[in-house]
């Protein structure tokens, strides 16, 4: 990407200023809850952004923030609208769950659990089993 590309700095924008008005409270719906906004990709004609977040929670949890944030769309853009003031047309938001975090995750966790594996087959291996301290007695 070149240095200053128009998209990605609007997007870094709409990021933060997303980020804020949910930091400070002002979106209302309680189905929204604790989210945390990852990035925001925007097309580069400027009419699409992508906004990617991850939620905690279960299946339902993440479908009742997905029907929270679809509902608070259009007061999304109307706080993008007022703030971004050198934008000519708000674009138009959408909303994704960022997969990428939740496999990243999930990496991280199959990673530790090879690592504890590794760890406790090496342990094993340095201590003699009852056996062989048998058959040493019996020589």
């Amino acid at each position: 990407m070149a240095q200053g590309y128009r998209p990605d700095r609007v997007g870094d924008q709409i990021r933060k200023e997303l980020s804020d008005v949910l930091s400070r409270g002002e979106v209302h719906d309680p189905g929204i809850g604790f989210i945390t906004l990852t990035r925001v990709q925007v097309t580069a004609d400027l009419q699409l952004a992508r906004v990617f977040y991850t939620s905690l929670g279960d299946p339902n949890a993440r479908k009742e923030t997905a029907r929270a944030l679809e509902r608070a769309t259009g007061f999304f853009r109307r706080q993008i609208g007022s703030r971004l003031h050198h934008l000519r047309r708000v674009p138009e938001l959408e909303f994704r769950f960022d997969e990428a975090i939740a496999n990243q995750d999930r990496i991280e966790q199959i990673l530790q659990d090879i690592h504890r594996e590794d760890e406790h087959r090496a342990s094993e291996s340095r201590i003699p089993s009852p056996d062989s301290r048998e058959d040493d007695d019996h020589d």
